[in-house]
C-alpha cells in the first residue's frame, strides 16, 4: 500500500500534513463554549473544560485498572504485548496527531481516546462475550455502554456526585464511539444515557463531534497496527507472510528488500510505524476533502452532516476490511489464542454465577454485598456485572482461585 498522493485544493485546510500549531477551526468543539456538566461546578482557573475531562479520566480508578486488562495476549505472556492501558495511550497519541492536523480540539480528542475502553471487562473481547451471554436475560453487557456507566455512576471519588461529571461533549463522544445511537449496538448505550435526557439531550440520531470521530478512527488505527506488531512478536505472523496482505504488504516487502536487520524487533517496528503514518495521512487528507464538500461553520454542522466526516478513503477502507480478515484468521482465531480465551470465558462465567447468587453471601465484598441485599434478580445481576467488569485479569484469576476448587491455567 503506498501512501495517498496529496491533492492541492483551493481551501484553507492545507494541501498536505503540516507540523506545528494552528488555530482551532470554526467547527472544532472548542469554537463555542461547552454545554456544561450535569452537576454545576466552578470552572477551573488553569485548564479548559476538556483538559479537565482528560485529567479526571487519567486519575480514574478504572483507567489505572487497564494496566492489567487484556488486549489480545494476557499480561503474563510477555512484558511487551499491549494491554488495554497501552492501547488507550496509543489511541490518544494518534488522536492528538489527527486532531492537530484538522485544527480540532486536541484535548477533547485525547480525553475520548483515553476513556473509550474504561468499561472493558477482564480478558478482552472473550470476557465481554462471556459476560454478555450471562447477562442475556438482564439487558446484556456492552463495554461501550459500560464505559458510560463508569464515568456517570461507577467512579466514586468526588463528594458532590457519582461518576466524573464530564462535559456534555465528552459524554456525547463517549456514547457515540460507534456512531449514532440508532443502531442495534447503540441500543445498549441509549439505555445508559436515557437519564441524561432530562438534563440535555445527546441527540441520539446525530453523529458525534469531529473530535469523537477522530478518537474512534484512532482506535481502529491503533489496534490494527499494534495487533500486527503483537502478532509478529508472538510468531503468529511473519514479515514474509504479510507481503501480499493489504495495507501492510508494501511495507513488509520494502523492509525485506532493504535487508534483514540484526534485530527482528527493529524490522517489526519499521513496518508498523510506516503503517501508522500511512493510515493517519489517509484519514487527514480524506477528512479535509469531506470538510471542503460541506464547508462546516460550527461543531453542530459536523453532527448533522448525515455521515461521518472523519473517515478513511474508500480504497483504504476496502483494504482495511481485508486486513481485519487476515488478523481474525491468523491471530484472533489462532489456536494458541482461542485456547486461552476459551478458558478465560469459563472464569468469567463462573464468577458471574457466583456473584449473582443471593445465597452465596461470601462472594462479594461487604460493601457490594450490602448494596445487593434485597435487590430483584435483574438489578443484582447488573451489580454483579459491574463488579466483575471492573476487575483486572489477575484479580479475576485470584477471585476464581478463592471461590472455586480448580482454576484453569491460562497458557
Amino acid at each position: 500500500m503506498s501512501p495517498r498522493t496529496a491533492k492541492t485544493r483551493p481551501h484553507d485546510y492545507g494541501a498536505d500534513l503540516q507540523p506545528g500549531e494552528r488555530a482551532p477551526a470554526r467547527y472544532a468543539a472548542s469554537a463555542i463554549p461547552s454545554r456544561g456538566r450535569l452537576h454545576a461546578e466552578p470552572e477551573c482557573v488553569t485548564r479548559s473544560p476538556f483538559q479537565r475531562d482528560r485529567d479526571r479520566i487519567l486519575h480514574a480508578t478504572a483507567f489505572r485498572r487497564l494496566t492489567h486488562k487484556t488486549q489480545v495476549f494476557l499480561y503474563h505472556e510477555g512484558d511487551h504485548y499491549r494491554t488495554r492501558l497501552t492501547h488507550s495511550l496509543e489511541v490518544a497519541q494518534i488522536a492528538r496527531t489527527i486532531a492537530r492536523q484538522l485544527r480540532l480540539d486536541e484535548d477533547l480528542a485525547e480525553a475520548l481516546a483515553l476513556a473509550h475502553d474504561l468499561g472493558h471487562p477482564p480478558f478482552g473481547h472473550a470476557g465481554e462475550r462471556a459476560l454478555d451471554a450471562e447477562m442475556s436475560e438482564h439487558g446484556g453487557f456492552d463495554h461501550n455502554a459500560q464505559s458510560v456507566r463508569v464515568v456517570t455512576a461507577l467512579e466514586r471519588k468526588y463528594r458532590a456526585f457519582d461518576g466524573l461529571n464530564l462535559t456534555w461533549e465528552a459524554l456525547e463522544g463517549l456514547a457515540k464511539h460507534n456512531g449514532p445511537l440508532t443502531t442495534e449496538k447503540g441500543a445498549a448505550v441509549l439505555k445508559v444515557t436515557r437519564p441524561l435526557e432530562s438534563w440535555q439531550s445527546l441527540a441520539a440520531g446525530n453523529y458525534a463531534s469531529a473530535e469523537a470521530q477522530v478518537a474512534a478512527l484512532s482506535d481502529d488505527i491503533a489496534y490494527l497496527t499494534h495487533d500486527v506488531d503483537d502478532g509478529l512478536r508472538a510468531g503468529l505472523l511473519s514479515l514474509a507472510s504479510l507481503t501480499e496482505v493489504p495495507v501492510v504488504g508494501a511495507f513488509a516487502a520494502a523492509v525485506i528488500a532493504e535487508g534483514e536487520g540484526s534485530e527482528k524487533s527493529r524490522d517489526v517496528f519499521e513496518v508498523t510505524r510506516r503503517m501508522i503514518t500511512a493510515l493517519i495521512r489517509d484519514v487527514v487528507l480524506e477528512s479535509r476533502e469531506q470538510f471542503a464538500q460541506i464547508n462546516p461553520r460550527s461543531p453542530d454542522d459536523i453532527r448533522t452532516a448525515g455521515r461521518p466526516l472523519i473517515s478513511f478513503s474508500q480504497p483504504m477502507s476496502t483494504e482495511l476490511t481485508a486486513l481485519r480478515s487476515v488478523l481474525f484468521d491468523r491471530v484472533y482465531r489462532h489456536p494458541r489464542v482461542t485456547r486461552v480465551m476459551t478458558a478465560a470465558e469459563g472464569i468469567v462465567r463462573d464468577l458471574f454465577t457466583c456473584y449473582a447468587d443471593p445465597n452465596h453471601r461470601t462472594a462479594l465484598p461487604d460493601a457490594w454485598q450490602s448494596l445487593s441485599e434485597r435487590l430483584p434478580p435483574r438489578r443484582r445481576a447488573r451489580l454483579a456485572a459491574d463488579y466483575l467488569a471492573g476487575q483486572t485479569d489477575r484479580y479475576a484469576i485470584a477471585e476464581h482461585r478463592r471461590l472455586f476448587a480448580q482454576t484453569p491455567e491460562l497458557r
